[in-house]
């Protein structure tokens, strides 16, 4: 008994004292100190804590023979940006020095991962240079433009619960945001099937991450109307408007949900109306309109009918240059009334997998009244065993052919440049160029006129061949009351 009463007594005592430690949050210090694997409930404080429970990554760490943990990378400076008032909407304008006064240079990108749990990341953590060490120098030295585009395909986030319906499901952490600025990112498309791979919450996050990181997004928003705003970026005195959406999922109840008036989701194109009406809000706003757009089919260069539809009525809203990405690998490029149609720059720096890949790099004319594409470049690169190089010359000459024998409406030279196919619209003014809209227009030939059914094609026949002989019957008359009387024999 007396032993007993002992136990009550110190089990007393140890309440109370802890009670007291946590009080003074002793507790709660001791317990980050020896539990700093524990996932951190919000944003903020998951940007501080050493792991979050990620899924096991594909590499087996225990064989690495370097840390795995991620560097706490100093805040990015934001991207300057001033409010404008476009069209009764306030909107962020990103401004830009160029080096050329007179020309903008814009780089395109394909899918990009940072992904926890994949095999690139954990061969990025073994880089010294992390990003810097996996995407080689003269590729990162390529695509530093004016204006550089990736499509970001994951959310940055440590909440959310993975979508149930999805085989493949991607987050990366919050702090790996730098990674973009590392690769000198101007702009993201957030217009893709795996956004929302964590839902609402994690999109969320990834907005406010951005934001934060001074990183501009399209095609997803915290609702509809941020969905669908275009980003407009200030150069030489011209603007060039952004936009993106997704048709991926093309199903009536997609794992990654679109926007609505009051919940966070991606702008949707499968039906294509919401990103018609962007695409006139930005060209109605700007002198040069990108559209990204999410689409096709995967892992196959066959472009379907449904991406040639959706181009043309890109081409008719107000569309000048549109680049394509899901496939996962390489597809083949069009033109659209003079607008290149880019379907697919498969994936950049995305997995273990060796893939033919590349940039585009697009230069506009902006010294002219119209801003004009004066040059577009396909720049072949390769991913393979999660880095991504330059072609070599031999690698380098294999991919053109290859892009060349899948792009029937392109030519595309043994240095990378693209034109139309119809050599009578690629040189204006002594320049290689893509014709604009406005000179397609000038130089447009007559349409033909439909074709009759058969039924039809003889009644006008029948109609026109008894007007015919009504006209010779009054004309006929005509001449007989005209012609003066024979004079008559007195």
């Amino acid at each position: 008994m007396r032993d007993i009463f002992f136990m009550l007594k110190l089990w007393g005592l140890c309440a109370l004292m802890s009670a007291a430690l946590t009080g003074c949050g002793v507790i709660d210090e001791a317990k980050a100190f020896l539990f700093p694997q524990e996932e951190a409930e919000t944003v903020a404080e998951a940007a501080f804590t050493m792991e979050e429970d990620a899924p096991v990554i594909v590499i087996d760490s225990s064989e690495l023979n370097f840390d795995i943990t991620v560097d706490r990378e100093p805040t990015p400076t934001p991207t300057p940006f001033v409010y404008e008032e476009i069209r009764d909407d306030v909107n962020k304008i990103y401004s830009r020095e160029t080096a050329d006064p007179e020309e903008v240079t814009l780089t395109f990108v394909g899918d990009i991962s940072f992904a926890e749990g994949y095999a690139n990341m954990g061969v990025l953590y073994g880089e010294p240079d992390r990003i810097k060490g996996c995407i080689k120098p003269e590729v990162l030295s390529g695509l530093d433009s004016d204006i550089f585009m990736a499509n970001n395909e994951f959310p940055y986030s440590s909440r959310g619960s993975a979508s149930p319906g999805k085989k493949f499901t991607f987050r990366a952490k919050p702090e790996s945001v730098s990674y973009l600025t590392d690769m000198k990112v101007d702009i993201v498309s957030l217009g893709n099937n795996h956004a929302y791979d964590y839902g609402a919450e994690a999109l969320s996050d990834t907005i406010d991450i951005l934001n934060g990181a001074g990183i501009p997004f399209v095609g997803a928003g915290k609702n509809l109307e941020e969905a669908m705003k275009p980003v407009y970026f200030k150069v030489n005195g011209r603007t060039v408007a952004y936009t993106s959406a997704t048709q991926i999922e093309r199903l009536g109840n997609p794992d990654t949900k679109e926007a609505t008036e009051d919940s966070p989701g991606v702008l949707r194109t499968f039906e294509p109306s919401k990103m018609v009406s962007c695409i006139q809000n930005a060209a109605q706003n700007s002198d040069f309109v990108v559209v990204y757009v999410h689409w096709g089919s995967e892992n196959t260069d066959l472009v379907d009918d449904s991406q040639k539809k959706l181009a043309k009525e890109y081409v008719a809203a107000g569309a000048d240059l549109i680049i394509g990405d899901h496939s996962h690998c390489l597809q083949g490029i069009d033109y659209i009334e003079g607008v290149p149609v880019i379907y697919s720059l498969g994936n950049f720096w995305f997995n273990s997998r060796t893939l033919d890949t590349g940039y585009i790099k697009a230069a506009l004319d902006t010294s002219q009244e119209e801003v004009t594409l004066k040059t577009l470049e396909f720049v072949p690169c390769i991913q393979t065993g999660c880095h991504t190089y330059l072609a070599d010359e031999g690698e380098k000459a294999r991919i053109l052919e290859y892009l060349q024998g899948i792009s029937f409406y392109a030519q595309i030279s043994e240095e990378g440049l693209i034109t139309a196919s119809d050599s009578n619209h690629n040189i204006q003014n002594g320049a290689n160029t893509s014709p604009s809209r406005k000179f397609l227009e000038e130089n447009k030939e007559p349409e033909p006129e439909p074709a009759l059914d058969p039924l039809t094609e003889l009644l006008l026949q029948q109609q026109a061949a008894a007007e015919a002989l009504n006209a010779a019957g009054d004309t006929a008359g005509e001449n007989a009351q005209a012609q003066p009387a024979e004079p008559t024999a007195e």
